[in-house]
């Protein structure tokens, strides 16, 4: 069976509001004014699609919500990717057990494992470096292939996401189950042919491989 895996909410647990909260705090702003800041200037949808690097991504925060008062060093790389990481919650080790398990074999065939997700390196850092201080493998060592948005240069639900897996991995759409979510992104992937999968709390993707017999 080859399984496409989103990561946030998915794996592991998001809160998208987070980091805004945090530089509004930071900013000493409201946190109504801050989202209308990045929406404004889409710096988020930016970095996760590659279109800025890390460092471009660093200052494009410092010159949209900076207070004029504010001491240079109040933004700092760390403080920023700090508060940017703030949208990672803790990260259940029984699902990535889960994932682990699904690496062995099933009715005499091995699963092929995939990641595909919106999301940018400094999120990705900040994953693998939770992983690895619990003693699990990071997201490249535990699927066969990871696909991140700014690395491609396409989001999710943009058709071609679906179809640069698909044709990179060499999958047959019908032959794939795909786990997310997102309702957009599950019907983006279903219009093309893949089995996919909306994952919906308080399941997890741990009752979802069940019913999936995987």
């Amino acid at each position: 069976m080859n399984i496409i895996f989103d990561l946030g909410d998915v794996i592991i647990p998001i809160d998208l509001r987070a980091p805004l909260r945090n530089f509004a705090m930071l900013a000493n702003q409201s946190e109504e004014a801050m989202e209308a800041l990045w929406k404004k200037h889409g710096i988020w949808q930016q970095y996760e699609t590659g279109l800025i690097d890390d460092e471009n991504f660093r200052q494009a925060v410092r010159e949209l919500v900076r207070h004029e008062t504010d001491a240079p060093d109040k933004w700092a790389d760390e403080l920023i990717d700090t508060a940017w990481n703030t949208v990672l919650l803790d990260l259940p080790v029984e699902r990535i057990d889960r994932i682990q398990a699904l690496q062995g074999q099933h009715h005499g065939r091995p699963h092929r494992l995939f990641l595909l997700s919106n999301t940018n390196a400094i999120h990705i850092r900040e994953v693998n470096r939770r992983l690895v201080s619990l003693g699990k493998p990071t997201l490249e060592e535990l699927f066969e292939r990871v696909f991140y948005s700014h690395e491609v240069k396409l989001m999710k639900p943009n058709p071609g996401i679906y179809q640069h897996v698909l044709s990179e991995a060499n999958l047959v759409a019908e032959e794939t189950v795909f786990l997310d979510d997102n309702r957009a992104n599950i019907d983006a992937a279903a219009a093309l042919g893949i089995r996919a999968v909306h994952v919906v709390a308080p399941k997890t993707i741990i009752d979802y491989l069940a019913e999936l017999g995987a």
